[in-house]
C-alpha cells in the first residue's frame, strides 16, 4: 500500500480519535520510566496529529513516516518546529540516540510479517538511549479474528463515502480493501481504491520479538488504561526498553 491515496482521507476517517487523551496516556508512560525524555521520535506519524501533540507537550520531535503524501499534510499541521523523515521503519536511520520512540494506531500491524517486525524492532533498538523507553500500541488477535474478521464496514464524512472490507486468513492476518467514493461537481462519484494487510501478534510473540531485536517488555496493558490486557483487548500498549 502506498498510503498516498488514504492520506487525503485520513484526517476526515480518523475523526473520532482523541488525539489530546492519547498523547496525555503516552505521555505519562514515557515519564513513568524517562521522567527526563527530551527527543522523541514519532514512527509511523501519517499526516501528523499525534506529532504535534508531543511537540505541545515540550518534546523536541521527529515525525517520521514512508509516504511523502501524509508527511506534506502532516507539515501542514506544523508551525516548522518538528522534523520529519520520509523513511520505512525498517530501513529507519537516525542522526544519533532517541530518548523515546512511539509508534501509535496499529502502525506496527501494518508490517506484514515477522521478520520485517524484527528489522523495524532492531532499527529501534540500534537508536534507542541505553536509559531510554519505547512506547508502542497494536491491534490483537482478538480483534483481527472477531472484530475485524471478515466483515465490512461503512464511513461517511461530508467530502467522501468509505467501504472497509476485510477477509481474515488465518495466523492474525487480515486482508483490507478500502473503496473510496468521492461526488464530482456533476454529481457522480469517482472510485478509487486501496489494499494493504494487518497482522496482529500474541503479547508472548510480542515479547520475543522484542528480545531478539535486543529490547526488553517493562510492561503491557489494555488500551488506554493502566490495567493488563484482557483475552478480549483490541488494542494493547506496550512499554519497552533496552535489553540489559
Amino acid at each position: 500500500m502506498s498510503y498516498d491515496l488514504f492520506a487525503e482521507y485520513y484526517d476526515e476517517l480518523m475523526g473520532e480519535v482523541d488525539y489530546p487523551a492519547r498523547a496525555r496516556y503516552i505521555d505519562g508512560l514515557i515519564k513513568q520510566c524517562k521522567p527526563d525524555a527530551r527527543l522523541l521520535v514519532d514512527l509511523a506519524c501519517g499526516t501528523g496529529s499525534m506529532t504535534v501533540e508531543f511537540a505541545a507537550k515540550g518534546y523536541d520531535v521527529i515525525g517520521v513516516d514512508l509516504s511523502e503524501n501524509m508527511l506534506s499534510k502532516a507539515r501542514e499541521k506544523s508551525d516548522g518546529s518538528i522534523l520529519y523523515l520520509c523513511q520505512s521503519m525498517q530501513e529507519l536511520d537516525m542522526y544519533g540516540t532517541i530518548d523515546a520512540f512511539v509508534c501509535t494506531l496499529d502502525s506496527l500491524n501494518h508490517i506484514e510479517d515477522r521478520e520485517q517486525l524484527l528489522l523495524a524492532l532492531s532499527r529501534v533498538s540500534l537508536f534507542l538511549e541505553p536509559d531510554g523507553v519505547f512506547v508502542f500500541d497494536m491491534n490483537t488477535l482478538y480483534k483481527h479474528e472477531h472484530i475485524l474478521a471478515d466483515n465490512a464496514f461503512v464511513y461517511e464524512t461530508e467530502d467522501v463515502f468509505c467501504v472497509w472490507q476485510n477477509e481474515y486468513c488465518g495466523e492474525g492476518r487480515v486482508e483490507i480493501m478500502l473503496d473510496f467514493f468521492e461526488q464530482q461537481p456533476d454529481g457522480s462519484y469517482l472510485r478509487e481504491s486501496e489494499f494493504f494487510t494487518e497482522t496482529a501478534y500474541s503479547l508472548e510473540e510480542t515479547k520475543r520479538l522484542l528480545e531478539e531485536a535486543g529490547l526488553q517488555l517493562l510492561a503491557a496493558y489494555d488500551d488506554m488504561t493502566s490495567l493488563p490486557p484482557s483475552p478480549e483487548s483490541e488494542r494493547m500498549v506496550f512499554v519497552a526498553g533496552k535489553k540489559r
